[in-house]
Parts: C-alpha cells; sequence; structure tokens
C-alpha cells in the first residue's frame, strides 16, 4: 500500500535582500522551512511528553513502594 502524503501550502514574508541570497547560494526555502517546521514540531512533542512524564511521577511517588509492588504480583497472581 502506497501512503500518498496530502499537502498543504504555508507562506512567510522575508527580506528581498534575504530572498536574493537564497537564490544566489542555491537555496531552496521551502526545504528549510519544512525542515525547521518538522524539527520545532519534534521538540514541542518531547516537551509535551516530558510534562506528562514529571505528572505522572508525582503521581506514582505518592503511591508507594509497597502498593506498587502488591499490585505488580496481585497482577501476576490473575495471569
Amino acid at each position: 500500500m502506497v501512503y500518498l502524503a496530502k499537502y498543504v501550502t504555508v507562506s512567510a514574508k522575508i527580506e528581498a535582500e534575504l530572498r536574493k541570497k537564497l537564490a544566489e547560494l542555491g537555496i531552496k526555502p521551502s526545504e528549510i522551512i519544512r525542515k525547521s517546521l518538522e524539527k520545532e514540531v519534534e521538540e514541542r512533542m518531547k516537551q509535551e511528553l516530558y510534562k506528562k512524564v514529571e505528572k505522572a511521577s508525582k503521581i506514582i511517588t505518592k503511591v508507594g513502594k509497597d502498593a506498587w509492588i502488591r499490585a505488580i504480583r496481585e497482577g501476576r497472581k490473575q495471569r
């Protein structure tokens, strides 16, 4: 099965001088913008995950070691 990505157009305004330099250097702005946005999304997702892990960690530490051990043993018995 071949997956076809759906694309949308995103635009950004830059100074004419920067656009000229990009062209002179053969840099395609679309590639740079795409990679930059992908990197930013990945970073933000990591930050969100970290926040969730921190929150879960606080909850887990409140439960206590003995309660975790009991829960694991009960789970094993139910198998």
